[in-house]
């Protein structure tokens, strides 16, 4: 969509003439809605953008990431529309679903005195981050005024207002609103926030499925945040949703904000073509970022004797590959792990690992968990063992992998897709 001024408003939406939170127009901080503006500035001011393994007690951790970003755009303007709601609010009334790095939990404690924040973040490197910087600033007792839960009834409860950092996918949104508008208060205030460049007037259709009232505030700093209240009776849950994929004889279960849903992507799709060419000796087996599982329950089904486990950081592809496997017949051999990047298993304690790894994180590019992942496939690998992953041609990372993990062959070569073997030196 095209980059609108600042007055200018996302279409099919309404735009409040009043109202005691003042969304739809453009936020600026009110000094009377802040208990704490100064303490706000500076907590801001001093969030660090931590990748997820940046546990200073874990071997392979203790460095902060310079690609992410701490607080931008969206965290402030949210917090500004929010900022009547949350001074408002009492203890237990206000949810954060997707905080990236934890400046709407911290913020909505440290300006407006909250405790009881609930908190929903579906990346693992979410929650990790939010732990560590609410310890960092030396402020007694800000870890103790949140509580991680997953998507569901017990995170939504009684609330009255939701701060959600917009999520890219139209069903991870569809799930969080059908959420929020069955299990919170009748008055809620949702406030969702994204950047401009990857909002589209769908999410608002998005919202509205489930909420009469769906407004969008001014623009600022390339921000904007839509506005949901009223939520409508009756609203059902959409997910899991299970699809047949014929092609595998294989039901497929997704939650809303796991990646592809419950169809087969095609780079999934490619690696499956040459799972038959895997050592036949392999018997433990990882998925790393297993997503719905597909590749992780194909591989159990084409070996009897083969354990698995699938690994993801999202909790949405965690819960859905455990039904996936349970579908296809395999969960007792299947066991799902929400870690990062396969930190949670051993070294040397895999056969075979397979990987289909993202050129994303979050809504920016980066082959940064690529790389960290063939990290892990050469740690968890015993010597002999195979890594066999599938990528996009363009980023040629065979190098990477001849790094990580030892020397890798072309085993395919498709139109946009390649497949890599690499094993691990010494002998089984």
């Amino acid at each position: 969509m095209p980059s609108p001024t600042s007055d200018e408003r996302l279409p099919r939406s309404s735009v409040p003439s009043d109202g005691p939170a003042g969304p739809g127009r453009a936020a600026q901080p009110d000094a009377a809605a802040f208990r704490d503006q100064a303490a706000l500035d500076r907590l801001l001011a001093g969030l660090e953008r931590f990748s997820p393994d940046d546990d200073p007690a874990h071997p392979r951790g203790g460095a902060t990431d310079p690609t992410l970003v701490a607080v931008d755009a969206t965290d402030r303007l949210l917090l500004d529309e929010a900022a009547s709601a949350l001074a408002a609010s009492g203890p237990g009334e206000v949810v954060v679903i997707d905080d990236r790095f934890g400046a709407l939990t911290l913020g909505a404690a440290v300006a407006h005195g909250l405790t009881g924040i609930r908190v929903h973040q579906d990346a693992l490197a979410s929650e990790l981050a939010l732990d560590r910087n609410a310890t960092a600033h030396g402020q007694a007792g800000l870890a103790a005024t949140f509580t991680h839960l997953p998507l569901g009834e017990d995170l939504l409860r009684g609330a009255r207002v939701v701060l959600v950092q917009l999520p890219r996918s139209l069903a991870a949104l569809r799930d969080v609103a059908e959420h929020v508008a069955r299990f919170a208060a009748p008055d809620v205030v949702v406030l969702a926030g994204g950047r401009l460049k990857h909002m589209t007037p769908t999410m608002n259709d998005v919202l509205a499925e489930s909420f009469t009232d769906v407004r969008a505030s001014l623009a600022r700093q390339k921000s904007r945040v839509l506005v949901a209240r009223g939520p409508r009776p009756g609203v059902g849950l959409t997910y899991p949703v299970t699809e047949h994929l014929a092609e595998l004889d294989l039901d497929v279960v997704a939650y809303g904000a796991a990646f592809a849903g419950a169809s087969l992507d095609i780079g999934t799709r490619y690696l499956l073509g040459f799972l038959d060419r895997v050592s036949p000796d392999a018997r433990d087996a990882v998925d790393l970022g297993c997503g719905t599982g597909i590749l992780a329950v194909s591989f159990a089904r084409s070996r009897p004797d083969a354990v698995v486990v699938a690994t993801d950081q999202s909790e949405a592809a965690v819960r859905s590959a455990r039904a996936t496997a349970a579908a296809g017949g395999v969960g007792e051999r299947v066991r799902v792990v929400r870690d990062d990047v396969g930190s949670s298993l051993a070294d040397h304690s895999a056969d075979v690992v397979l990987c289909n790894p993202p050129f994303h994180q979050g809504a920016a590019l980066s082959t940064g968990v690529a790389h960290r992942m063939f990290a892990a496939a050469g740690r968890v690998l015993r010597p002999g063992g195979e890594l066999w992953t599938v990528y996009n041609s363009h980023l040629r990372y065979r190098p990477a992998l001849e790094r990580a993990v030892g020397p890798t062959t072309q085993a395919g070569r498709g139109p946009k897709f390649t497949v890599t073997r690499s094993v691990r030196p010494g002998a089984r």
